[in-house]
């Protein structure tokens, strides 16, 4: 065949299977979401229908056993992840930089985004009732597509289950779709430098 692709976008879409940590987990992130008035104030001030910890807390993995035993099981997708995708890390390994709760209520979403300043970012599934909403990604040529027709992969939506694990790097264009569900989706959202 003469056509062929090139420069592919890897996406990664793993589980981790530990049923007690996503019940520890669950419990601390609602916690948090009754006890974090920073995050609840932020979480207000920005439209952000629930709450996040995105601009509250930094210290998740040290402040809370479960998120330690998480963060171990995401540094080995992590490393897994780059390894697939061919990057050259000279013998390092990528460090996570940042680890956010996500509790978000019916109705809510968030418009699409990157990560900057990151390499690999991603996305660990808490608690996904039925109609939560997908992730959307979105083809990172959209932009230089210019006059081309339209393609049946312009986005992809990637459905997570309870116990996902949904990584990217971290310059691809992403939303989370509106939660249509009767109860909370819990996610924890992260990423990781060089």
């Amino acid at each position: 065949m003469p056509t062929r692709q090139l420069f592919p976008t890897h996406f990664y879409d793993a589980s981790i299977d530990a049923a007690d940590l996503l019940a520890e987990l669950e419990e601390s992130c609602r916690a948090l979401a009754q006890d974090d008035m920073a995050g609840r104030r932020w979480s207000k001030e920005h439209g952000y229908r629930g709450y996040t910890s995105y601009a509250s807390l930094d210290d998740l993995p040290l402040r809370d056993p479960a998120f330690g035993d998480l963060k171990r099981h995401l540094d080995r997708h992590v490393a897994a992840f780059a390894r697939d995708a061919g990057m050259d890390l000279g013998g390092r390994r990528l460090k996570l930089d940042s680890l956010w709760v996500n509790v978000m209520k019916p109705g809510g979403t968030h418009s699409g985004h990157i990560h900057p300043h990151s390499v690999v970012s991603g996305t660990f599934y808490v608690a996904v009732p039925p109609g939560s909403g997908a992730l959307k990604l979105e083809d990172p040529r959209l932009p230089m597509l210019m006059a081309a027709p339209p393609r049946a992969d312009t986005f992809v939506y990637a459905e997570p289950q309870v116990g996902t694990i949904f990584l990217w790097e971290s310059w691809l264009r992403h939303e989370v779709m509106p939660n249509a569900a009767k109860a909370d989706r819990i996610s924890i959202s992260f990423n990781y430098r060089w």
